[in-house]
């Protein structure tokens, strides 16, 4: 009887006889878990591990590590197909119960976003002149050094054609001279006596600063008469200015200096000015470190974008988690599209592919989504289309000022 249903198994396993899902490297025991099997099971129900006591061999590693590279999970393919060319259908399907079918929208979300930041990365270590869409970071400072060097070259210029003048009145007329060589010596005499002259007050192991322009004393002593959000932005005013009279990037010796309380807050809003300075030098490195985070912060915000989807369609009995879903299936098609439109963007050296999908085809991807999904006339998706695009890009531009705050505070 053993001999037939071996035989009848062999004669339906189309795999290759030194294959481990072959018939002959069956067990009636799952490795993995121990659970009885039946030798007609390639996997085990329990745990899923693949039903078989072949030794894994560096052929089979290489060959299952290529066929998956090619194959895939099917989920995969069916969550990036449904994603990119079934707006919506993938949200329905998802909430109706088919689940096993697609990935898991929240899981997905964050891989696809990690992965279009990544890729960024990468190639703008390859290529430092390509620019993230909306962020053109190169262009910025390029024309930031441009405008410094005109300026530059401008002022020098300048004072080469006054001191061309000036040798020549020289020349004409020693009286004109001594007059020029007066008003020089007042002019520098006024111009040090408007400048602040700092000084410095040691006693003990506490050194004061103070200017005849900026009394930090007296600023210091008005702090307590202030609101805390109000005395928090003064005294980080006071920072500002102390640190760039005095250069000192010690908090705890500048606390000790303004005679502030050597608090955490105190000194960590003092150590804010190092990163201001960094940003100011390196504004690139600033972005690049914000967008990293990027992912992070519209998964954390995309329940804020749920809510709204929530009142706005109230009346159509979904729950809130399948407003979720939603959401998240829109943020990967856009993280998605901005990685196969990003391809040939490098390849022709143009920003055509990412602004046609940033600019045209996401909003008619998001129409088509919401018109899938909640299944209303055109008309009522028109208005609620507008009405959310409005409200995402109000709250958007808040969360962003809110992120770009989080951001450099933790930078």
């Amino acid at each position: 009887m053993n001999e037939e249903k071996t035989t009848d198994i062999d004669k339906t396993d189309k795999v290759s006889i030194n294959s481990r899902k072959h018939f002959k490297y069956r067990s009636n025991e799952c490795l993995n878990c121990s659970q009885p099997l039946d030798l007609s099971d390639r996997f085990c129900p329990y745990c899923s591990q693949l039903n078989s006591t072949k030794p894994l061999t560096l052929a089979d590693f290489i060959k299952e590590f290529f066929s998956s590279l090619v194959s895939y999970d099917s989920r995969l393919r069916f969550t990036v197909t449904d994603l990119l060319f079934r707006p919506g259908k993938i949200s329905k399907n998802y909430i109706s119960g088919k689940r096993l079918r697609y990935t898991n929208p929240f899981r997905f979300f964050l891989s696809v976003s990690i992965i279009y930041f990544l890729m960024y990365s990468v190639v703008n270590f390859f290529n430092p002149s390509y620019d993230v869409p909306l962020f053109d970071i190169n262009k910025e400072i390029k024309n930031d050094d441009t405008t410094k060097q005109k300026n530059s070259n401008e002022t020098a210029g300048l004072n080469i054609s006054n001191t061309i003048k000036q040798d020549t009145i020289h020349k004409k007329n020693l009286a004109t001279t001594a007059l020029l060589d007066n008003t020089a010596k007042n002019d520098s005499n006024t111009k040090q006596e408007s400048e602040p002259i700092p000084y410095l007050i040691v006693t003990g192991d506490t050194i004061k600063f103070d200017t005849k322009n900026k009394s930090y004393p007296e600023r210091v002593a008005t702090l307590d008469s202030l609101g805390t959000i109000q005395k928090t932005i003064s005294k980080f005013d006071i920072f500002l200015d102390f640190y760039k009279d005095t250069e000192i990037k010690d908090s705890k010796k500048a606390l000790d200096s303004l005679n502030l309380e050597q608090t955490r807050f105190n000194q960590w809003l003092y150590k804010k000015n190092k990163t201001l300075n960094n940003v100011r030098q390196s504004p690139g490195d600033f972005i690049n470190y914000m967008l990293s985070k990027v992912p992070f912060f519209v998964f954390f915000f995309a329940p804020i974008y749920a809510l709204f989807l929530w009142l706005l369609y109230v009346r159509r009995r979904f729950t809130y988690m399948e407003h979720l879903v939603f959401i998240f299936h829109i943020f990967s098609f856009v993280f998605l599209a901005l990685i196969i439109g990003t391809i040939p963007d490098l390849i022709f050296g143009t920003d055509l592919f990412v602004n046609l999908i940033l600019g045209l085809v996401g909003p008619v991807y998001f129409y088509l989504a919401l018109r899938k999904f909640y299944g209303q006339s055109h008309i009522k998706t028109i208005i609620k289309f507008l009405i959310l695009n409005f409200v995402f890009l109000i709250s958007s531009i808040t969360a962003a000022l809110v992120f770009f705050a989080g951001t450099a505070a933790l930078y």
